[in-house]
């Protein structure tokens, strides 16, 4: 039995509402002891990992679950997804350290007329489903579930990864 290696997981989130930033949550312990994802998923290669791929599966869980909720599912907005990629590759190459550092930035350069705004962040590395692991700690963490179920109506994703083969994750929820 291969065993996924975790090097280090967390997650943040910072909610901007009324022109006020919430002071950031985070879980660096997020990561579930048991998930649906098989303990037999072979450590992948840092460069066969498909980002659009992996942040359409974000795009899609999201709404899925927002759609199991009785909620309306998110629009997924270009210029988000432009802003949220940046940030991901930064924290993947250690521009910026891993965390919301430049929200209101990113938020203030999608030029979106914006009520409230929220993000989350993720990083794992050695599943075969990265994707799914970032979603399954966002679900079960009080502050990630705050911003999926918002009352938001756009959303942008961002995946990076670094030469480690570590993979980040961002994503933007805006209340246009």
């Amino acid at each position: 039995m291969i065993k996924p290696i975790i090097y280090s997981v967390a997650l943040g989130t910072i909610i901007l509402g009324s022109g006020a930033i919430a002071t950031p949550v985070t879980n660096p312990a997020f990561m579930p002891k048991s998930s649906n994802v098989s303990n037999h998923t072979a450590k992948i290669a840092a460069n066969s990992i498909d980002t659009a791929a992996l942040e359409q599966s974000i795009f899609n869980q999201i709404n899925n679950y927002r759609i199991s909720q009785g909620l309306p599912a998110l629009t997924r907005n270009a210029a988000i997804d432009n802003q949220v990629r940046i940030h991901s590759q930064n924290m993947a190459n250690g521009t910026v350290p891993f965390g919301h550092t430049g929200f209101s930035e990113r938020v203030k350069a999608t030029r979106i007329s914006y009520r409230a705004a929220g993000e989350n962040v993720a990083y794992n590395q050695g599943y075969s489903d990265p994707a799914t692991i970032a979603v399954q700690g966002w679900l079960k963490s009080s502050g990630h579930l705050a911003n999926i179920r918002g009352n938001y109506n756009l959303t942008g994703i961002g995946v990076a990864k670094n030469s480690q083969g570590a993979i980040y994750f961002t994503q933007m929820f805006i209340r246009s």
